[in-house]
């Protein structure tokens, strides 16, 4: 730990070890009516003075983003317990493409394409995939974040399936404000810095307002935490290494010897001095080499990589953002409103340097390569061409991509009358374009590896050369790499403190894509007439939207000459026409047994010239009987179109990870015979056949990368997944305890026709658990090993997903005479979340709650809750509360090596696919707290912790949104955090 480090962590320690202390989770809380002005809530087009709505809206307030640790909006709204698990994190360095370096949020973990992102209303612009990037909205042009936890097709269109979340600017500012933030983890990494600016001024006929944003957030690395520093975690720290290591393996016949190392600082020109691999990596099938075998299920680290050293726990970023908003009165009656975005963010991600297997890629080492032992020039009996396998240690893999984004949304808004009812209106136009360059490097060219390997001689100034004697290559043009010298050893063409071959075998590759979104759009609403419970309102608007996108690959993984994951261009676009009605019905109104009884009806109809039109409408209703007591409920229809990477994505190769049902160990056919009768047909081994992963060796663990490149791809014949929610609550605000609110609500959402990316595991499923053959002709297996060896699998509109539970939202608020208390209790109960992905009849559902992954899927929590207490008085104020996840259920990492880690060994479940053992995962509760004081000349200093205990959360084998041993969605550790903010 640097000694600047040092003393952060022990000023901020010294003032927060004698306090008890808790998280702070956003707050979320039902908007309070201050004014009467007639305002528009998320979730509904129509103006009106009461803010409650049939549906659940929680509000992040401006002051409950300043009473927190988080800093990002992505990290405030990941602690909204509706949230899930983003497909694409910081936690997941291996996630490649488009996407990679974005933030996204993810409601229901019903996926981040369906949940709709605004900004004031209006779309947030998307990748090709249809993502929504968060982490470009700078966090200090906030005012608040509306969240409505139900679906909204029917207002805002394509994506509200699961939610909406709508993130409201600032404007009509006045004055300036200033704030820095300065932030580590107690192990000295991970340093956040924020500062930020805004000020505005406001006349008589208008106001502008700006901030502006910069953050840094640098790497954490896996090493660097005890739970991620080792593939299979701290408990079994010499499992799971990867044998194509940073220490070279020839590849010799078995008569030979089989996969052979050499010796440590022996001549690499004799055979002899090369010693049979260690391939014990904990747990491997007793049909391979007796060297390979495992006695305890330990493993072993010699001629192994442990690839966790050089991968990020978290990535870094680097943001730089603008805000502008402006407000004209152009007369009493018109007026003009525009604001300006631009954000540029970098980003980075590292994983280990490539584990290059010479036979994957048809490319070998010649037999007169002057580095080939047993080749011809050292005097080997039988000179022979070989295969070989070397991770390139000397050059981890980074991608540095950089999103950049403008966004111009701008529009002219009024009111008029008609007799006496007032009438709103607004036209706008919204411009956002999103370019991103990527640049990667730790790739190995092909062609010049194949070069590099190619024939080689000594030539007469004792230096090896490419070609021969007779044709000797120039070293501006190939430099012969020897790819048995292990890492740290420089010399005898190694890639140690060799310049020149790396700058020969590694090229830096750059990919780059272009999204452009533009959106014209005109809204009316007012009130027609009256009905006994007050004025029927309504809102009729029309809407045109074009997504345009590109996506190109770099030419290297264009063609295929790279270790990069090969894929073509994505391009694409697609428009959209629109046209909506709403109602609002006030029917009764002060009435015993109906204070309220109103009724909303919206429907939009959508014509897209991709898959043709769609018509989604949605109905509500809210009842107080009695004032204290609101009940509420709604009906949705929604949908979701396909993105343009869906339709027109170039595919792409990747290294999948699966589980493949005729593993012995981890498959089905461990405990079902007709599993194992099916794999027989296809495989010869199929009564001991394992799995293999990367290295070409037995899987260590289910949900196993594969060693050979997949192929996945797009499917220009996709039609729009649709959905129905339903949701019923109750808000109560008792007379005898004032300050209390409480609201229970039961959500209901069912997705039919899904797009889901097919998986290799539910392809595999499909064939040898549910026996279907159309299945079983889309992949192919390796004759002899029996692995799969050539799998395509695109996207599909397949099965359902459904997803049921509740929502407890408690608020309040105590004056005493210390302070005044408030109290914020936010928990989310899933009973519910089934998927099926598949058309056959037969096939049974998934289920997810309590599951860390499932075949192909991650899991959902059944428990997320967030409780807080604020405290204040006078200058001084803290806040203490506590977030929960509750337990999970995964896969046993063995049930006959290591039954302590093994529950339930028997589980049977009611999808055949979700049979094995597994093991339950305890729940954890990380704690934060924040103190704060106002001082008297105009400003607020804070210190406080996120994660204030160090708490560790449990170890998970299965990786769930991530790429190591633990969950995605967990502190890595006690983040202490300094902030200053003032006024002017």
């Amino acid at each position: 730990m640097t000694p600047n480090t040092r003393r952060l962590h022990d000023a901020i320690a010294l003032a927060i070890a004698t306090c008890t202390a808790a998280s702070f989770s956003a707050q979320a809380q039902e908007a309070e009516t201050t004014t009467l002005d007639r305002i528009e809530v998320t979730g509904s087009r129509i103006r009106q003075v009461d803010v409650e709505n049939a549906a659940p809206v929680l509000t992040i307030t401006r002051a409950d983003i300043e009473k927190q640790g988080f800093q990002s909006i992505a990290d405030i709204l990941q602690n909204i317990s509706a949230t899930g698990a983003p497909a694409i994190s910081r936690a997941m360095p291996l996630t490649a493409g488009e996407n990679v370096g974005g933030q996204f949020i993810d409601m229901r973990n019903l996926g981040t394409t369906r949940t709709l992102v605004l900004v004031n209303g209006k779309r947030l612009g998307i990748s090709t995939g249809g993502l929504q990037d968060i982490s470009l909205v700078p966090t200090a042009a906030v005012e608040r974040i509306e969240v409505l936890k139900d679906g909204a097709s029917s207002i805002y269109g394509s994506d509200a399936i699961a939610g909406v979340i709508n993130i409201i600017t600032r404007s009509n500012f006045e004055g300036a404000t200033a704030q820095a933030y300065y932030g580590q983890y107690g192990e000295g990494d991970g340093e956040t810095t924020r500062a930020d600016f805004v000020m505005g001024f406001t006349g008589d006929r208008g106001s502008l307002t700006a901030a502006v944003e910069y953050r840094k957030e640098e790497e954490v690395m896996s090493a660097d935490r005890e739970y991620s520093a080792y593939p299979q975690g701290q408990w079994h720290p010499t499992r799971g290494w990867t044998t194509v290591s940073q220490w070279g393996v020839i590849n010799l016949p078995t008569a030979l010897g089989g996969n052979r190392v050499l010796n440590a600082g022996a001549d690499w020109r004799n055979i002899n001095n090369f010693h049979a691999q260690d391939c014990d990596t904990g747990a491997v099938s007793p049909t391979t080499p007796p060297a390979c075998r495992y006695t305890n299920g330990a493993g072993a680290t010699a001629d192994k990589s442990n690839t966790n050293l050089q991968t990020h726990l978290r990535t870094p970023l680097e943001s730089r953002a603008l805000f502008v908003d402006g407000i004209f009165d152009i007369n009493d009656h018109v007026r003009f409103r525009g604001n300006m975005m631009y954000s540029q963010r970098d980003a980075e991600r590292q994983v280990a340097g490539y584990p290059f297997q010479s036979a994957a890629f048809g490319i070998s080492m010649a037999a007169n390569s002057y580095y080939n032992p047993v080749g011809t020039h050292h005097g080997f009996a039988t000179p022979q061409a070989v295969n070989f396998w070397r991770r390139t240690w000397e050059i981890p893999r980074v991608d540095k991509p950089t999103s950049t984004t403008w966004r111009f949304a701008a529009g002219l808004e009024g009111s008029f009358e008609v007799g006496e009812r007032l009438f709103d209106w607004d036209a706008s136009y919204l411009y956002n374009n999103n370019k991103v360059a990527q640049e990667n490097y730790g790739n190995l060219n092909l062609a010049r590896v194949a070069q590099a390997v190619g024939p080689s001689f000594l030539n007469a100034a004792g230096q090896v050369q490419c070609g021969t004697a007779a044709a000797p290559i120039p070293l501006a043009n190939c430099v012969p790499w020897n790819p048995y010298i292990p890492f740290g050893r420089a010399g005898d063409g190694g890639l140690t403190d060799n310049k020149a071959l790396t700058d020969f075998l590694f090229q830096a590759l750059n990919s780059s894509g272009e999204t452009e979104t533009t959106v014209f759009g005109a809204n009316l609403s007012g009130s027609l007439f009256t009905l006994p419970g007050g004025d029927l309102g309504f809102a009729v608007g029309v809407e045109s939207r074009k997504e345009e996108g590109r996506f190109i690959p770099d030419a290297q993984a264009v063609t295929g000459n790279s270790t990069t994951l090969a894929g073509g261009p994505t391009q694409g676009s697609y428009k959209v026409d629109e046209i909506y009605a709403e109602l609002a019905l006030p029917v009764l109104a002060d009435l015993p047994g109906a204070q309220e009884l109103s009724f909303s009806v919206a429907t939009r109809y959508s014509d897209y010239d991709t898959f043709g039109d769609t018509l989604n409408s949605k109905f509500g209703f809210k009842w107080k009987p009695i004032d204290s007591l609101l009940v509420r409920g709604t009906y949705a229809e929604g949908f979701r179109a396909p993105t343009i990477n869906d339709l027109y994505g170039g595919g792409s190769q990747t290294f999948s990870f699966f589980t493949d049902p005729c593993d012995t160990l981890f498959g089905a056919s461990a405990s079902n015979p007709a599993v194992r009768a099916r794999c027989a047909q296809d495989i010869i081994n199929a009564n001991t056949y394992r799995q293999l992963q990367q290295g070409f060796v037995p899987a260590g663990a289910p949900n196993a990368q594969t060693p050979v490149a997949f192929f996945s791809g797009s499917n220009p014949n996709l039609l729009p997944e649709t959905s129905e929610s339903k949701t019923f609550g109750l808000v109560w605000s008792p007379d005898f305890l004032e300050g209390l609110n409480v609201s229970l609500d039961w959500w209901n959402i069912r997705i039919e026709d899904t797009i889901v990316p097919d998986t290799p595991t539910q392809m595999l499923n499909d064939c040898y658990i549910q026996n279907d053959p159309v299945r079983c002709a889309q992949f192919t297996r390796d004759p002899v090993l029996g692995f799969v060896n050539n799998l395509t699998f695109n996207g599909i509109n397949a099965g359902y997903r459904e997803t049921e539970g509740y929502d407890l939202d408690l608020s309040y608020r105590l004056r005493t005479d210390v302070g005044t208390f408030n109290l914020m209790w936010q928990t989310t109960y899933t009973t519910k979340d089934e998927i099926k992905t598949d058309t056959n009849p037969s096939t049974l559902p998934q289920q997810l709650v309590g599951y860390a992954t499932s075949p192909g899927f991650i899991g959902t929590f059944r428990i997320r809750s967030n409780a807080n207490i604020t405290w204040t008085h006078g200058a001084w104020g803290a806040t203490w509360g506590a977030r929960y996840y509750s337990s999970q259920k995964e896969t046993c990492l063995s049930a006959a090596l290591f039954p302590d880690e093994c529950t339930d060994p028997g589980f049977i479940a009611a999808s055949a696919a979700q049979s094995r053992p597994v093991n339950k995962v305890g729940s954890i509760t990380f704690n934060d707290v924040e103190f704060r004081w106002n001082a008297p000349w105009n400003a607020t200093i804070a210190i406080g912790a996120n994660n204030v205990f160090d708490r560790e959360g449990p170890q998970f084998y299965s990786q769930p949104s991530a790429n190591v041993m633990y969950h995605g969605q967990y502190d890595i550790g006690r983040f202490m955090y300094m902030k200053y903010q003032q006024k002017f």
